[in-house]
């Protein structure tokens, strides 16, 4: 969520247009999220991503598939 919030942001602010200009923001938003991960998982001392908390599906999907039984 950080990573397309970044992009976007970039996109506006720079006012890119065409696919190389928002390629180029979605690639830096991108590097913006890991960064934050990376430091993020350094301060914990652990991972914040697992098995545990990984969707397998998407949580849209899951809840569609729940209403019909």
């Amino acid at each position: 969520m950080l990573g397309e919030r970044v992009s976007t942001e970039i996109t506006r602010k720079e006012d890119k247009q065409g696919f190389i200009g928002v390629e180029d923001a979605a690639k830096r938003g991108g590097r913006v999220a890991g960064n934050a991960r990376k430091e993020t998982e350094q301060e914990l001392g652990r991972p914040i991503t697992s098995k545990e908390n990984y969707l397998s599906e998407p949580e849209k999907k899951k809840k569609l598939e729940d209403r019909g039984n």
